[in-house]
């Protein structure tokens, strides 16, 4: 529910700025964005939000398979926000989730940067960066699994042939989360260099154009011009890749399966084996109601900063 409300709460946002350009800022323009995503809030309200009250409902009780459903109050809270596990996964999510949310924007923006000044070949780049994008990842654990095989692993013997260590690279707990990152990047900077080129191409030239002429130099230009106007875009792109870094699973579950040690798993990794392997239904849905709170926070926050005249 939270990451589908987030991004209706930034389409109404960006629906209600375009309407205060066009229209003014009267009642009209701010109505105007909840009726275009009226339909929407409908189908949610079936398919997401209704899901999510019942979980919250029953994140109260002590509901296991087989068993009678009995009313603990807050006890499933409790349990965790006292758990170090809890944390420390929660922590590790962080931990993914910053890693893989900076280096793909980086490399994502950068690439977006170096394309817009190209004047051919721009179809044929985006194409092969697109190829990522259309494998499902547990598909993309499984390539990587195989590449970064400690035995069988082409990258290994690469970096054998030049004289470096082969690496575990998911069998150990100081290069378990990083390889997933790495995969990770591998995977979605294609999203972030994708949208923000779209971007880039849709900014007026005029305003640049009269900033060369008084003399601006390359980084004035993108700390004045480029950076303001994409502002709003670049927070769509951060708040779904934020969103989608969180609620991490398949790339997980397809490579360590949370392990060694529990060194990678996250909250999505961690109420799967909650809900299928210890059969505490109700545990699982007491941490997706505490993670989908958290993430409808951040997201919140992404907006609010957004509202910013400047970055």
């Amino acid at each position: 529910m939270a990451p589908a409300v987030s991004i209706l709460l930034l389409e109404i946002k960006m629906n209600n700025h375009i309407h205060s350009l066009e229209e003014g800022t009267g009642k009209h323009s701010n109505i105007s964005g909840y009726l275009y995503v009226g339909p929407a809030l409908a189908i949610l309200g079936l398919t997401s939000i209704f899901p999510v009250i019942y979980s919250f409902v029953m994140s109260f009780f002590n509901w296991n398979w087989g068993l009678r459903v009995n009313f603990v109050g807050f006890q499933n809270y409790i349990r965790y926000f006292s758990d170090p596990i809890f944390w420390k996964v929660l922590g590790q999510t962080f931990y993914f989730t910053v890693g893989a949310v900076t280096i793909e924007f980086i490399l994502g923006f950068g690439m977006a940067l170096l394309v817009n000044r190209l004047n051919f070949g721009i179809g044929v780049f985006r194409t092969i960066l697109l190829l990522p994008l259309m494998v499902s990842g547990i598909i993309v654990s499984l390539i990587w699994k195989v590449l970064l095989d400690p035995t069988l692993g082409i990258v290994n013997y690469l970096m054998s042939l030049v004289g470096l260590p082969r690496l575990v690279w998911f069998g150990s707990q100081s290069t378990a989360m990083p390889s997933i990152i790495m995969v990770d990047t591998w995977w979605q900077t294609a999203f972030v260099f994708i949208v923000l080129s779209a971007g880039l191409r849709s900014l007026p030239s005029e305003p640049f154009e009269a900033a060369e002429v008084d003399g601006a130099n390359a980084f004035q230009k993108f700390r004045f011009l480029t950076l303001p106007m994409l502002r709003q875009v670049i927070l769509t792109v951060l708040i779904f890749r934020t969103i989608d870094c969180l609620k991490v699973f398949a790339i997980i579950f397809g490579t360590t399966g949370g392990g060694p040690a529990q060194s990678t798993e996250s909250i999505q990794t961690l109420a799967y084996r909650t809900a299928f392997k210890f059969l505490f239904l109700s545990r699982a849905m007491t941490l997706m109601v505490i993670f989908s709170m958290l993430i409808l926070i951040i997201s919140l926050l992404y907006i609010k900063f957004g509202e910013r005249e400047t970055f």
